[in-house]
C-alpha cells in the first residue's frame, strides 16, 4: 500500500436511496421490450411475464415501477409463504426466480392461481426460463407458455444515462465529457456502472477531491486489475 494511500481517510458511508419511479426509468433499445410490456399491464399477452437480463439491468426497477401500477406483492415460490393465496388474490411479484430458488410444486400452483382467477405475475431473473432447474413437467409446461422479455446489454448511451442518474441518486453533478471518458473504457454492463460509481464517489470522499478524470482512471485501473490495489 502506497504512503499515499495509507493517508486517505475512509468516507462515512450514507446511505442514498435509488429513485426507481417511472420518471426516472431511462429508456433505450436495451430496454424498449421491457419498459412496453411493463407499460402495456393489464393488457398482457399471457398472465405470467418473465423479464431475463444481467445483473444490474434495470429488473428491479421496472418490477418496481410495476407493483406501484398494479399493487402486486413479493412473494417467494416456496411452500407455507402463502404465495398460492397470493397470487388467487391480485397481482404478484417473483424476483431473482433463478437465483434465489422457487419449490417447483408452489410455483406450479401460483401460475395455476394468477391463470384461474384473472391475476397476474411477473418474474425477473438473469437466465431465460429454460436454463431453470426445473424438474417438473407441468411446472415447465407453464414457464414455456410464459411471455419472456430479454434486457440487453447496455448501449453507449444508456451506460452513460446509468452512470449520470447513480451520481445523481447521491446528489452529485457528473461533467458529460467524464462521463464519456468512463463509458468508453468500462465493462459494458450496468453492474460495472454501479461499482464505478461506488469507488469513485468513495475515493474523491477519501480524498476530498472532486470528481476528476485522474480519479476515474484510477478506479477503472482497479477494476481491470484488482491485485494492483494491493
Amino acid at each position: 500500500m502506497t504512503q499515499r494511500k495509507a493517508a486517505e481517510q475512509l468516507p462515512l458511508v450514507f446511505g442514498h436511496e435509488a429513485s426507481t419511479g417511472r420518471d426516472d426509468l431511462m429508456v433505450a433499445d436495451p430496454l424498449n421490450a421491457a419498459v412496453a410490456i411493463v407499460d402495456a399491464w393489464p393488457n398482457w399477452p399471457s398472465p405470467v411475464v418473465i423479464l431475463a437480463g444481467p445483473a444490474g439491468s434495470g429488473k428491479s426497477h421496472l418490477a418496481s415501477i410495476w407493483s406501484q401500477r398494479s399493487g402486486a406483492v413479493a412473494i417467494d415460490a416456496m411452500p407455507g409463504t402463502g404465495s398460492e393465496n397470493a397470487a388467487a388474490a391480485g397481482p404478484v411479484i417473483l424476483e431473482d426466480a433463478d437465483r434465489n430458488g422457487f419449490d417447483d410444486r408452489t410455483l406450479f400452483h401460483v401460475i395455476n392461481n394468477v391463470r384461474q382467477n384473472g391475476t397476474s405475475l411477473l418474474v425477473t431473473a438473469r437466465l431465460w426460463p429454460m436454463s431453470w432447474p426445473v424438474e417438473l413437467p407441468d411446472l415447465r409446461s407453464r414457464l414455456k407458455a410464459a411471455t419472456t422479455v430479454e434486457i440487453g446489454e447496455p448501449d453507449d448511451e444508456l451506460l452513460a444515462q446509468v452512470i449520470v442518474k447513480l451520481f445523481a441518486d447521491r446528489q452529485l453533478f457528473v461533467d458529460d465529457r467524464l462521463v464519456a471518458y468512463m463509458v468508453a473504457r468500462m465493462e459494458r454492463s450496468h453492474e460495472a456502472a454501479q461499482t464505478l460509481v461506488d469507488r469513485l464517489d468513495r475515493l474523491a470522499l477519501a480524498r476530498g477531491s472532486r470528481l476528476t478524470r485522474g480519479l476515474a482512471q484510477e478506479v477503472l485501473g482497479a477494476m481491470v486489475n484488482p491485485d494492483s490495489e494491493d
